[in-house]
């Protein structure tokens, strides 16, 4: 009993030092009111909300779907008690939010400063996770700048690297399998538009890119025809004819390789591959090959 009496007692100590400061604050304001019209007297009475009252309210947030609040709670958190254990976690928590609103530039900003105060954390691949989902999210039709495309990448590669044993890997190597995809896509819608006006060089370069360095994706099978059709109207006839071959290994049942096939036969030629060109080099990493 008596030391319930002394819990109550400091509890009551407590809440009359907070009054007393609540009133110093208004008095306070009250002096400067004449003087600074725009003092927020709200401003300083949330100051003395304590942290874990303001976590456990956004979390309360997020679980009734109240995203904007939880967003709120979470920064401020972070701002009135900043190098406490609850702002480490609101700022995680605060990036997740702002993913989940579309607020990707915001999920980026809290997730990176996580990830740097705090890189050896245990939510810290979770926070780096966050910045690949942001900017994989934003990843645009691929006639558009792919800048978004190459940032998941990096960010998700830096997952990889920096948290390998991370939960989050397995689905990131999905994700960047899909953003090279969008990558090599890219090259290829440009390698068709110099094709197309016979600007052989520019389409030969963005095939080759394809080929070399999205060998695992959907579009190596299409960059591979390409270059055997830029080849012949270069007169390249012996690459045109490794290309082809390459082709024909891989994918001996393609429709590309069909038309490739039929494109040399025109021309008297067939698939034949020349071990010293660049393309045999590069068909040694087409899925294994």
């Amino acid at each position: 009993m008596a030391m319930l009496i002394v819990g109550t007692a400091a509890r009551t100590g407590r809440m009359v030092l907070q009054l007393a400061s609540v009133a110093v604050c208004a008095g306070l304001l009250g002096a400067c009111a004449g003087k600074d019209k725009g003092v927020d007297l709200q401003a300083y009475v949330d100051t003395i909300e304590p942290a874990d009252v303001l976590y456990n309210q956004a979390l309360a947030n997020m679980e009734q779907g109240r995203l904007r609040e939880a967003a709120k709670k979470f920064e401020a958190v972070d701002r009135q008690h900043p190098y406490s254990e609850y702002a480490r976690k609101a700022n995680v928590m605060g990036a997740f939010t702002s993913y989940k609103l579309g607020n990707f530039d915001d999920a980026i900003q809290a997730a990176r400063r996580f990830v740097n105060l705090y890189p050896t954390d245990e939510d810290a691949a979770y926070a780096q996770y966050i910045i690949g989902l942001s900017y994989y999210a934003q990843i645009p039709e691929v006639t558009r700048d792919q800048r978004d495309t190459k940032l998941a990448l990096q960010n998700f590669n830096e997952l990889i690297e920096r948290y390998p044993d991370s939960i989050y890997v397995e689905d990131a190597r999905t994700k960047m399998r899909a953003a090279r995809d969008q990558l090599a896509g890219k090259e290829m819608q440009i390698g068709r538009y110099y094709l197309e006006r016979r600007e052989y060089p520019g389409a030969l370069n963005r095939f080759r890119t394809v080929v070399q360095d999205y060998a695992n994706t959907r579009h190596v099978e299409e960059a591979l025809a390409r270059l055997v059709e830029t080849y012949m109207a270069m007169g390249l006839v012996s690459e045109a004819q490794t290309a082809a071959a390459v082709l024909g290994h891989n994918f001996p049942d393609s429709q590309w390789y069909s038309d490739s096939y039929a494109l040399l036969q025109s021309g008297g030629v067939q698939p034949r591959e020349n071990k010293g060109s660049w393309i045999s080099r590069a068909g040694r990493g087409i899925f294994g090959s």
